[in-house]
């Protein structure tokens, strides 16, 4: 599989990941704000400025980080626009990944308002999310990446807004194109919230979308 893309090095990567950093705060505001009406119409005509200046020059896709040292192995370490990880994109929280030499994938997170589901608790689809792209990441470190055939959740108690959450995950085994592996997201007292199991299958071919243009050189995993 080739992906095109364009590759950022450090430091536009760090000036568009402080832009994603301020749009979500806007985010956060917007959505809590009791300014009233005609101030949040004037802010509204200020920010569909600003998106004019951002998208005078856009990207047919989300960049990706050029290799480094510590990211040179593919995609999903590189994905500067993951929803969950990607700190170009103002959608996630965004989780912090590391890998123990023993395969242990965790990372740390805060959900804010933007993620509420029950009041003063976490959405669980955000949640499944997160997992999910976790326990991509773990099956990724046994050297068998692919893509999610299966997810099962169980959602043990709430997962509280406004904390600092640990996210787990690992492999637990792997048959052939397809890596098992299991997760947990655990509240600041080592309290469980949710639990999950996947099972991720390495694709045999790659088939271009019928939606996207061929130019992209993209498509579908098969």
């Amino acid at each position: 599989m080739t992906v095109q893309r364009d590759l950022l090095e450090e430091d536009e990567a760090a000036a568009l990941a402080g832009l994603a950093a301020r749009v979500r705060e806007l985010a956060d505001a917007a959505l809590l704000t009791g300014v009233g009406a005609a101030a949040a119409d004037a802010v509204a005509d200020e920010v569909r400025a600003l998106t004019a200046r951002l998208t005078a020059r856009r990207r047919n896709d989300p960049p990706y980080a050029a290799a480094t040292e510590s990211a040179a192995d593919g995609p999903i370490d590189r994905q500067l626009g993951n929803p969950v990880t990607g700190h170009l994109n103002p959608l996630a929280p965004p989780v912090d990944l590391e890998t123990t030499p023993d395969g242990l994938v965790r990372g740390e997170f805060t959900l804010g308002a933007v993620h509420e589901g029950p009041p003063s608790y976490a959405h669980g689809g955000v949640t499944a999310a997160i997992l999910d792209q976790v326990l991509g990441v773990a099956a990724a470190a046994t050297g068998t990446s692919g893509m999610t055939a299966t997810l099962e959740l169980r959602y043990v108690r709430p997962t509280p807004l406004g904390v600092p959450l640990l996210a787990e995950a690992k492999a637990c085994r792997v048959e052939g194109r397809k890596v098992y592996a299991s997760g947990t997201i655990a509240a600041p007292d080592g309290l469980v919230t949710v639990e999950a199991t996947a099972i991720f299958v390495t694709p045999q071919r790659f088939v271009t979308s019928p939606y996207r243009s061929n130019a992209t050189g993209e498509g579908q995993y098969s």
